[in-house]
């Protein structure tokens, strides 16, 4: 069989959580990746569309553009040298249970990450508590929505990313987006934003910089970075003072309004206005076009969640909406924009500190006893919860002295990140599984080569929990094993020689018994389901015996009938605005804030090795306005120097007046000088543990 006429494979992309679906069609050429990506116009979240990175996804396929052999650190030279298998994991293996046997289980710590697959998220949780016996596991995904869950799991009693199809989002009647770039982050999904406009729908943009996707808003307020708390609080103000509220509703499907509507109404609009900078008419605005529509949404990503107060900004916007009764109904409610291909399930299924498959918690007996039947071990052998990421990261060296890092690059992604590398140069001993030599990895002892997306089978969970396969295309290159045949040796040498399988399937049948019954329950979902209807939504329970109902048919929209509240009501959680963990001053005058470009992804570890997506954002920039720049004496395009407390990067200016003169933004993709997240603040959210990487105080200087 030729190329041309070899079957297409439907698959999804390996980068952002709407998880585009997209087809894989070998190319026939002896060199370069092997496969080339086709359109796939039936899927029905971008419907063929896919943004460049997803295009170009193959090009890092390609055996020159990736690790095909495992390094180990050679002792004489320091250096990272080609090694066998079987050495590399029995290094791996004896440095992990060096460090446990020496300083105790918890000594032993492991970080995965948003992008792995179930089957390997669930395996990791497994491995780390079963195969080392240690609490300390989490993942990156603690920097990408652990706030809008936290505040989602006590309004609603259920996390999942959106509650409803992403669809539902252009038949709505107003849509606020706070804190987030669509255009840049994730363009097939700004299709939504443009047919709302087209079906006479109201979009209102809460963003401190006039964004590709601000540009779209019928309404674009600017908050200072930092005090979306305050506006939201403004804002129902506003609709209480209005009469806008919608008491049936309030009476009849949620409770504590009392107190929260009190908090509010400490925050009357011209206060609100000196904290964020957004004019009283304005919030006037926005409250009209949201509550004269019919139905309307919030969405939110990770400007008003990444702070130190995420937790409470989020609870805010959801009062917001339970206030006026935009929840619970069709075409009306709350969701957040998961960002990392995996986020969403990633967080369900055991690689955070204090859960269990199927979004248990880990310190609720009867989740530790289902889960340990499962897993067939003693419920009291189970380790209880560990340190969050950040707090995890910060103990490296000292009560954590090795490390297994899976899917995860925070030497350049985390806050504070100097301090982050010089924590992880600290370690006894630090073992990597990673596609490419990322700058993490280049600090291991140990560093295993895992295949891609396109050569491993699994499932993911994009942002409407939307269960989906991922299909392999063809075969990793010589050299190359999967996360699971990783872990599953890793098992065998710490003494587990079973309860490890490498074969997907086998490892998502086990995951649905271990999620059966609770809040992600996916024990109604098969591969097979999954590749019949385009995905399932969670949760899915399973339906008695063959000849009984028919199969469930997953959960589309959230919420319509009861929320998941022990008493099925929505609960109001009183808040109040509080400044940033750290405001401007003398010295440090100006706010930082952080986030993503368009040909860029994440750490830019992979990203960063595409010619293409190279060419078009080469590199860090600082973004400042022509008042700043002018003050300073900084030109568009000359280097300058940002400044915090924790740090010094320098980037070549961007002059441009999309941005408040108070504020200087700065893309987080790059390591060396330009590397943001040297200057980001790791004061931690007190719910989610959420980092405060999109406010910190700096100083901008010529460099």
């Amino acid at each position: 069989m030729n190329a041309a006429d070899a079957p297409t494979v439907n698959t999804h992309c390996p980068y952002c959580a709407l998880q585009c679906g997209m087809g894989l069609r070998p190319t026939g050429a002896a060199t370069g990746p092997g496969l080339r990506v086709v359109e796939r116009t039936a899927f029905p979240v971008n419907r063929g569309a896919l943004c460049g990175k997803g295009r170009t996804a193959p090009e890092l396929l390609a055996p020159g553009a990736r690790l095909t052999s495992p390094l180990v650190r050679d002792a004489a030279t320091g250096e990272l040298a080609p090694a066998t298998w079987d050495a590399a994991l029995d290094q791996v293996a004896d440095g992990l249970r060096r460090a446990g046997a020496e300083h105790g289980r918890d000594a032993v710590g492991v970080f995965g990450g948003g992008g792995l697959t179930n089957e390997k998220a669930y395996t990791l949780g497994k491995f780390a508590r079963v195969a080392l016996g240690t609490s300390q596991i989490d993942y990156n995904g603690r920097f990408c929505m652990s706030s809008a869950a936290a505040a989602h799991g006590r309004a609603f009693g259920l996390d999942r990313g959106l509650p409803f199809p992403l669809a539902d989002v252009a038949r709505t009647g107003c849509v606020i987006l706070v804190g987030s770039n669509l255009a840049e982050t994730m363009p097939p999904a700004l299709r939504y934003l443009t047919e709302l406009k087209e079906n006479g729908g109201r979009l209102i943009v809460v963003d401190p910089r006039r964004t590709r996707t601000a540009e779209q808003a019928d309404l674009h307020l600017a908050p200072r970075p930092g005090t979306d708390l305050a506006l939201a609080l403004g804002l129902l103000h506003l609709v209480v003072a209005e009469g806008r509220t919608d008491e049936e509703f309030i009476a009849a499907r949620t409770s504590g309004w009392e107190e929260a509507r009190a908090a509010a109404m400490a925050h009357w609009p011209e206060m609100v206005e000196r904290i964020t900078g957004v004019a009283v008419p304005q919030l006037r605005e926005a409250v009209r076009l949201f509550c004269d529509a019919e139905s309307s949404m919030v969405l939110t990503a990770r400007g008003p969640e990444q702070q130190a107060k995420g937790t409470d900004t989020v609870s805010a916007w959801i009062n917001l909406c339970l206030a006026t009764g935009r929840a619970g109904r069709e075409l009306s409610g709350y969701g957040c924009l998961t960002g990392q291909g995996n986020g969403q399930g990633g967080r369900e299924h055991g690689q955070k500190a204090d859960q269990l498959p199927g979004y248990r918690k880990l310190d609720d007996p009867e989740a530790r006893r289902h889960v340990a039947e499962v897993w067939d071990v003693d419920p009291d052998t189970l380790p209880g919860p560990g340190r969050s990421a950040y707090e995890l990261l910060d103990a490296l060296g000292g009560d954590i002295r090795a490390l297994l890092l899976m899917g995860s690059n925070p030497v350049v992604s985390a806050p504070r990140a100097a301090h982050v590398e010089e924590r992880i140069r600290s370690l006894d001993f630090l073992a990597v599984a990673d596609v490419v030599l990322s700058e993490t990895a280049a600090l291991a002892d140990v560093v295993l080569p895992v295949a891609q997306w396109a050569e491993e089978t699994g499932t993911t969970t994009n942002l409407e929990g939307r269960v989906l396969l991922r299909r392999r295309a063809l075969d990793p290159p010589p050299g190359v094993r999967t996360d699971l045949e990783v872990l599953s040796g890793l098992a065998a040498r710490l003494d587990r020689e079973k309860g490890f399988p490498t074969d997907p399937e086998e490892v998502f049948e086990e995951l649905r018994r271990a999620s059966a019954g609770g809040p992600a329950d996916y024990s109604g979902i098969t591969y097979e389901r999954i590749a019949a209807e385009d995905g399932v939504f969670w949760p899915c329970p399973e339906t008695g015996a063959a000849d009984g109902p028919r199969a469930h048919p997953g959960t589309p929209r959230l919420f319509l009938d009861r929320f998941a509240t022990p008493d099925g009501r929505a609960r109001f959680v009183p808040v109040a605005h509080r400044p940033a963990a750290e405001e401007p001053d003398d010295a440090f005058p100006v706010v930082l804030t952080t986030g993503r470009v368009l040909a860029q992804y994440q750490s830019g570890a992979q990203t960063r090795r595409v010619a293409e997506l190279n060419a078009a954002e080469p590199g860090p920039f600082v973004q400042l306005h022509p008042r700043l720049a002018e003050r300073l004496g900084i030109a568009d395009g000359e280097p300058v120097a940002v400044v915090s407390r924790r740090g010094r990067a320098v980037a070549p200016a961007r002059v441009t007046g999309t941005i408040r003169p108070d504020t200087v933004f700065m893309p987080f993709h790059w390591p060396g000088p330009g590397r943001a997240n040297t200057l980001t603040n790791p004061a931690l959210d007190p719910t989610s543990r959420m980092p405060e990487f999109k406010v910190c105080a700096v100083r901008v200087e010529r460099a």
